[in-house]
C-alpha cells in the first residue's frame, strides 16, 4: 500500500473518531456509536496495513478502547431504553448544515423497523403544494414506494397541529418545525440543491425518545 493511501485512511480514521467522540460529549449517543463503529474499522484497516510493530500495537490499543467506549454506549442506551428514560435532543442551529434527513433518522432505523407513522400539519401549506398538487403527487409517491414493496397509507385532517414521528421499533422523534427545516437552495446548481447534508437549515431542535409501546394511529 502507498504511503499517500496509507496516511489518507489515518485521516479520514481520525476525522471521524473525532466526531465520534464531540457526539459521545454532547450527549447523541446512538450518533456517536454509528462513528466509533465506522472509525474503528478504519483503523483496523489502517492495522493491517501497517508493517512497523510498534505502530501495531498503538493502533491495537487505540481500537481496543474505542470498542470499549462503544460497547458502554450500547449498554447505555439499552438500560434507558428499558427503563423508558431515553432521551436525546439536537439543536439545529440557523443556516447550520449536515442535517439531511438521512443523518437525523438513521441512528433510528434498524432491522426490526417495519412501519412507521408520520404526523405533520407543514404538509397541508400552500408553500409545499395546494390541494390538487399534493394528492397528486402523493399518490405518485406512494406508487413509487409500492413499486419497492412499500406500502404508503395517507390521512388528510384539517385540525392537526402535532409534529411528530413514530417508528415501531419504539423511537419516537419530534422536530420543532416538522420535517420542513431545511431553507430554499439558491438555485438548482447552488451546493445544497441535491445533497440535504449540504443544504442550509432553520433554527430548530429535534428531540428523540425510546418507548417499549407504540400505538398505530
Amino acid at each position: 500500500m502507498s504511503l499517500n493511501l496509507l496516511t489518507g485512511m489515518e485521516t479520514s480514521a481520525v476525522s471521524v473518531l473525532k466526531r465520534a467522540v464531540e457526539l459521545d460529549q454532547s450527549g447523541r449517543f446512538l450518533e456517536s456509536l454509528i462513528c466509533y463503529q465506522e472509525g474503528v474499522q478504519l483503523l483496523i484497516d489502517v492495522l493491517k496495513a501497517v508493517t512497523d510493530e510498534s505502530k501495531k500495537g498503538h493502533y491495537r490499543e487505540k481500537i481496543k478502547g474505542y470498542i470499549d467506549r462503544a460497547e458502554q454506549i450500547k449498554a447505555h442506551v439499552n438500560q434507558m431504553k428499558e427503563d423508558g428514560k431515553y432521551h436525546e435532543q439536537i439543536r439545529i442551529t440557523e443556516d447550520a448544515t449536515g442535517y439531511s434527513y438521512e443523518a437525523v433518522f438513521k441512528p433510528y432505523i434498524s432491522g426490526s423497523l417495519t412501519e412507521a407513522w408520520v404526523e405533520d400539519p407543514y404538509i397541508r401549506h400552500t408553500h409545499q403544494a395546494d390541494a390538487s398538487q399534493q394528492r397528486s403527487a402523493m399518490a405518485e409517491l406512494k406508487d413509487s414506494l409500492n413499486a419497492h414493496g412499500v406500502t404508503l397509507d395517507l390521512q388528510y385532517s384539517s385540525t392537526i397541529h402535532d409534529r411528530e414521528i413514530r417508528f415501531d421499533n419504539g423511537w419516537i422523534i419530534k422536530i420543532g418545525r416538522g420535517l420542513d427545516y431545511f431553507k430554499r437552495p439558491k438555485g438548482r446548481f447552488s451546493v445544497g440543491y441535491c445533497d440535504y447534508d449540504l443544504r442550509q437549515c432553520h433554527e430548530t431542535t429535534v428531540d428523540i425518545f425510546h418507548t417499549k409501546h407504540t400505538k398505530t394511529l
